[in-house]
């Protein structure tokens, strides 16, 4: 933070808390923690899946130590921007009050593919991949989309 500028609050939203949400709370800590103070919940949290971590840390990125939270957990929070990560999400997200932006970016949810085991695990590769571009493009991408 040069200068004491402020981090950039942002939530992301998906249903269970369980993969997506989790991967995109992963890399933004690892990539834009410099500028942006990152959070992830769920509407109907589950349990964070074992091959999100197992993923991530091919990748260098040790989501371990997360758990799944539901979105009340951050009640009072006035977040920059909410993105959430699913169509289910979007629709049960809670309503943010002040200056809160929402942005919306719909992902399939690799953790829930039929196939092999190598299928599955090359599916949350490519959504892995998929999440680091998008975040990688963070904050400058949310000030154009946000809402």
């Amino acid at each position: 933070m040069s200068g004491g500028k402020k981090k950039m609050k942002v939530l992301f939203l998906c249903t269970g808390n369980a993969c997506r949400s989790q991967i995109a709370e992963g890399w933004a800590r690892h990539l834009k923690a410099d500028v942006m103070e990152v959070f992830s919940a769920g509407v109907s949290p589950a349990t964070v899946s074992r091959r999100a971590v197992e993923t991530m840390a091919e990748a260098g990125v040790d989501i371990s130590g997360h758990r799944s939270k539901h979105v009340d957990e951050f009640e009072g929070i006035d977040f920059d921007y909410v993105v959430t990560v699913c169509d289910n999400a979007r629709q049960q997200c809670p309503v943010f009050g002040g200056a809160t932006k929402m942005v919306h970016r719909t992902f399939e949810d690799p953790s829930f593919m039929d196939g092999t085991e190598k299928e599955i695990k090359s599916a949350m590769r490519k959504f892995r991949d998929e999440m680091r571009t998008f975040i990688e493009a963070m904050p400058e991408s949310l000030k154009r989309e946000g809402k």
